[in-house]
């Protein structure tokens, strides 16, 4: 990435995160661009490029009406829908794209032991993230506070594997579908560590579609489990692939949204970028 590709990156990335601070507030098109020194213009013009709409649209995407709008939804005709608009361009959804293959018992029981495993940060219009990968498939992504810190999650997570700092392939792949442009979107395998209760949950969730959203008890009565609401949203806070495992998707039934491993913000601020880019395709 280009270094002034990578400033305006943050630019956007600081401006989202005014946004969904301040909603409450609607700020103004002038407001956010001072909050991030830009002049109005030139900061709508770099917020499309980065987000795909306007600040004012995305700004409608964050209120906590439209997670309630979303709710209301026929979820099963939102689903035949959206998958039905096909693959191609930038319609091609990044949830047909994934699979989930669990770890072995053993690589489980033993901590990834035999198992190497690469990891990178990569900046995003959510903030920074780490992507980590075995040979199988991505492992662990994570948004990122401190990069000790998610480095000591993944070595307590696999105390076993071997951790090797290096970009991959793989990596690159899943950085697609945060850079907004779907066209390049190429099929992901995620190599998941979990139990078959958590790998139940997660597949769940993968089958929410884009723009939707959902509930806890909606999710436990998908798996079979309509009373175990509790394990569920467990289950979903604990997830460790950020984003492409859209537990941000999940909100809860009187339609506040609830805890997000990754702030509540960053949650708020995802729903709308996704929203944008469901609107995109239904205006295809």
């Amino acid at each position: 990435m280009e270094k002034n590709d990578d400033q305006n990156m943050q630019r956007i990335a600081k401006a989202i995160a005014y946004i969904t601070e301040n909603y409450q507030h609607q700020p103004s098109l002038d407001q956010i661009a001072a909050h991030v020194h830009l002049s109005p213009f030139h900061f709508q013009r770099l917020f499309g490029e980065f987000v795909g709409t306007t600040p004012k649209k995305f700004l409608q995407f964050t209120t906590v009406e439209y997670a309630k709008s979303l709710l209301r939804r026929d979820s099963h005709t939102l689903f035949d829908t959206t998958y039905r608009v096909g693959l191609s361009g930038t319609s091609r959804l990044h949830d047909l794209f994934i699979s989930v293959e669990g770890m072995t018992p053993a690589e489980y029981k033993h901590g990834g032991k035999g198992l190497t495993i690469y990891y990178d940060f990569y900046e995003t219009v959510f903030g920074q993230l780490v992507i980590a990968n075995t040979a199988r498939g991505i492992c662990h992504l994570a948004f990122v506070s401190s990069q000790q810190e998610q480095l000591n999650r993944l070595l307590h997570d696999f105390p076993a594997a071997l951790m090797v700092r290096q970009s991959t392939a793989i990596q690159c792949d899943a950085l697609h579908f945060f850079a907004g442009d779907w066209s390049q979107l190429v099929p992901l395998r995620l190599h998941l560590k979990g139990s078959a209760f958590q790998l139940k949950v997660w597949s769940a969730l993968m089958q929410i579609p884009l723009g939707n959203i959902t509930t806890y008890g909606a999710i436990a009565a998908k798996i079979g489990s309509p009373k175990a609401s509790r394990a569920v949203g467990t289950a979903i806070g604990s997830n460790p692939i950020a984003m492409l495992i859209p537990c941000h998707r999940v909100i809860q039934s009187t339609g506040k949204l609830g805890g997000y491993m990754w702030g509540e913000d960053r949650k708020k601020a995802i729903i709308g970028w996704e929203a944008v880019q469901t609107t995109e395709i239904d205006e295809m």
